[in-house]
């Protein structure tokens, strides 16, 4: 009576009868072998992605609430910063940048990087590949005037003013009192609001923090040699979706906010 043995789904590998590795062992061998290469051709096209695609950004501050969420300790916002748009065309007053700040902006930036050589090292290359963030001040904020535009604030209303024209931010929630006929940019006590007026070199970008009660923009830095504004050449790229937490998942809202 013959007997069949039980299997487990697959059947047991035997040797090729003449001494040698079994198929299961060769293409063990042969992945191993090729690991390596799918490893590097990863790091490449992360390399491509990061430096002229797109990369991920944290948001470490309140400076851009509510529309991004940020701050010291707390779960902040991880945004995708796109790189293309600014290739073809120059950033528009509305969108949301990340830029790499100037030295006036830069003074309290303390590096990330480690004191050992080695270590150091390994984290640049990990920054090349966008496992390690860049050892650089970058700040989010938005775009409000361009080269050649004048801006200030504020109109009998609180507004900002470009080129005498007021702006239409509905991004705005959190702003400094301004109360006509009791605290506005003419009163004894002036309104926080108040700045400029400030002609934009060209070239370069007026930024302000949606958070305009908590943010350290171009308003901060109007007395060093830029007056306050951002080169061109300092922008990274333009903020474009949150990718996490989940719950704050999707678009970054950059409205036309000056009248055409």
């Amino acid at each position: 009576m013959s007997s069949e043995s039980e299997t487990t789904g697959e059947s047991a590998a035997a040797p090729d009868g003449n001494g040698g590795t079994t198929k299961s062992e060769k293409k063990n061998r042969s992945f191993l072998r090729e690991l390596p290469i799918l490893i590097l051709v990863a790091l490449v096209l992360s390399f491509f992605l990061q430096t002229f695609i797109a990369r991920v950004y944290l948001i470490p501050s309140e400076s851009m609430e509510p529309t991004l969420h940020g701050c010291p300790g707390c779960t902040g916002d991880r945004i995708v910063v796109e790189k293309i748009s600014y290739r073809f065309g120059d950033p528009q007053p509305g969108d949301v940048v990340v830029f790499r700040g100037p030295e006036s902006w830069s003074q309290d930036f303390v590096s990330t990087r480690s004191s050992n050589t080695v270590i150091r090292g390994m984290q640049e290359l990990g920054s090349l590949v966008g496992l390690v963030p860049p050892d650089e001040n970058d700040l989010v904020k938005r775009v409000i005037a361009t080269g050649g535009q004048t801006v200030e604030c504020c109109d009998d209303q609180g507004r900002v003013l470009v080129d005498g024209q007021p702006l239409d931010e509905p991004y705005v929630t959190m702003d400094f009192p301004f109360v006509p006929g009791e605290q506005t940019c003419e009163t004894p006590l002036k309104s926080a609001r108040c700045f400029g007026p400030v002609t934009v070199p060209e070239g370069n970008y007026w930024m302000m923090g949606d958070n305009r009660s908590n943010s350290a923009d171009s308003r901060y830095h109007v007395g060093d040699e830029l007056q306050g504004t951002i080169p061109l050449d300092n922008v990274i790229g333009k903020a474009v979706f949150i990718v996490l937490p989940p719950s704050r998942i999707g678009p970054i809202s950059s409205p036309d906010i000056q009248e055409q």
